[in-house]
């Protein structure tokens, strides 16, 4: 029986569009960086920045070197790296905090701390409250971790942290990547292609069968 979830953030519960910050680079003039982040695949630097191994100076420079463009200010930066964002809907936080009466429930995200700041502001603004503390029991971010799905040393961490049993954790995560990893540490994990985590649960909150058995 499940009695704890972990859910990633992005693709999950926040929207996101890994095409917008291609659109947005190419709107700068900027050739050859197609692939600096994006789904399944970015560069090493963007690694590091969702470690938290290089801070946001040391990667803003890194963007005016790759980019061929000293003269890019740090908001123009901050707003190609945003652009991925697009929003966390009201039904969903409806549904996770409906969920954590039922649940044990955590965030674990990769995210950087541009993308962070902003949308931690943005949510704030809309919904008046700290979406992550009603939510979740606790939220982890990559940035703040040092670490990043799929290395099981993250989902490690969080199992110790909250004394979770992993047989009765589930990992929710767009990413199958993501999910493996998770599996590789224990817990339980569902790879989510559904349209919405609330195709995962029935009227009464449960999880559906099957979710997680794979």
């Amino acid at each position: 029986m499940i009695k704890n979830i972990i859910f990633d953030f992005g693709g999950v519960i926040h929207d996101i569009r890994y095409e917008n910050v291609v659109e947005a680079i190419a709107r700068l003039g900027i050739k050859g960086m197609d692939d600096f982040y994006g789904k399944h695949h970015q560069t090493a630097e963007m690694d590091l920045f969702e470690k938290g191994l290089i801070s946001v100076t040391q990667f803003r420079d890194y963007m005016r070197q790759v980019s061929g463009h000293p003269e890019l200010s740090d908001q123009l930066i901050d707003d190609v790296v945003n652009a991925i964002l697009i929003d966390v809907p009201k039904e969903r936080v409806s549904l996770l905090c409906a969920l954590r009466h039922k649940y044990r429930t955590f965030l674990f995200s990769n995210t950087n701390q541009i993308n962070y700041d902003c949308f931690t502001n943005r949510l704030s603004l809309k919904y008046g409250f700290d979406i992550f503390e009603a939510c979740f029991e606790k939220a982890y971010f990559s940035q703040m971790m040092h670490t990043r799905k799929p290395s099981v040393e993250g989902f490690r961490q969080i199992i110790s942290d909250n004394s979770l049993n992993p047989a009765e954790t589930l990992f929710i995560d767009d990413i199958a990547a993501n999910a493996e990893g998770a599996r590789r540490a224990g817990l339980k994990a569902h790879h989510l292609v559904e349209p919405d985590i609330s195709y995962l649960f029935d009227d009464g909150l449960s999880l559906k069968a099957g979710v997680g058995v794979e």
